[in-house]
């Protein structure tokens, strides 16, 4: 058996592990997994020209709540052996697969600065960037009213808080962030930044380092896989026109306005 990858690209985390295999022409299989079980979604997206594009049918969320004991995405299963958690998966991917070294550097103490950066992103910028989605669209789509205006504005103000942190403490004058290749660490923190531009809050507009090295990621990756990989998050609105079954909205309302509390 193959490797195979459990993703949904609405996951900024999925998107890191896809982007990251298919740059390294790592060969699986996707599993696509829909993250609201068909009824949010609405559509698949397009049949792609090979087993490792995201695929039309079927959801696979059950097959990834048996390969993930956490019940989440993203997942990995390799023949007998599964694993989850976003990082372990990149790194147990870069090892296997021998990987270029700037991914995650032999170097002991440049491999360290990714550590670093993959400790501190989530406390920082993934505790910020993925709540301008919920905001302006997940959470008025469950339940069907607008959240105030002040509510994004906090999370803007946070955000841009952890954005001056990042481009001080980590890229500093740096193509990348740890240097003159890109890294994981560069990964991870781009997909997460993408989440924000895909509901119109365009945090590169007036940021010309944090844009100069947003380009310098794209043409590492590649300009079109990385936009393949972020067509559905940039296209996030249509969701808003799609209608959500009455019951799934009674259950994850709640939850969804706990989330930003």
């Amino acid at each position: 058996m193959g490797l195979e990858l459990y993703l949904d690209l609405l996951s900024q985390p999925c998107r890191s592990i896809y982007i990251f295999a298919r740059s390294n022409n790592i060969p699986f299989e996707f599993k696509h997994v829909e993250l609201f079980k068909d009824s949010v979604l609405g559509k698949k997206p397009a049949a792609g020209s090979g087993a490792e594009q995201p695929r039309a049918g079927p959801s696979n969320s059950e097959g990834a709540g048996k390969v993930s004991l956490l019940k989440k995405v993203p997942a990995l299963k390799d023949g007998d052996f599964t694993l989850a958690e976003c990082t372990a998966i990149l790194l147990y991917l870069s090892r296997k697969y021998n990987t270029p070294d700037h991914w995650y550097p032999s170097d002991i103490q440049k491999r360290a600065r990714v550590d670093e950066y993959l400790s501190w992103h989530h406390a920082n910028i993934r505790a910020n960037a993925p709540k301008t989605m919920w905001i302006k669209v997940l959470i008025p789509l469950f339940t069907g009213q607008p959240l105030p205006s002040e509510k994004l504005q906090e999370v803007m103000e946070g955000l841009s808080t952890s954005l001056k942190q990042f481009e001080e403490r980590f890229l500093q004058d740096k193509a990348f962030i740890i240097g003159s290749e890109i890294s994981l660490a560069d990964l991870v923190a781009i997909v997460e930044l993408m989440q924000p531009v895909g509901v119109g809050c365009d945090i590169f507009e007036d940021r010309p380092r944090l844009r100069e090295w947003r380009r310098r990621v794209e043409d590492a990756v590649g300009k079109e896989l990385f936009f393949q990989a972020h067509e559905m998050i940039l296209n996030i609105k249509e969701l808003s026109n799609i209608q959500i079954d009455p019951h799934l909205k009674e259950q994850l309302a709640p939850v969804l306005m706990k989330m930003l509390k």
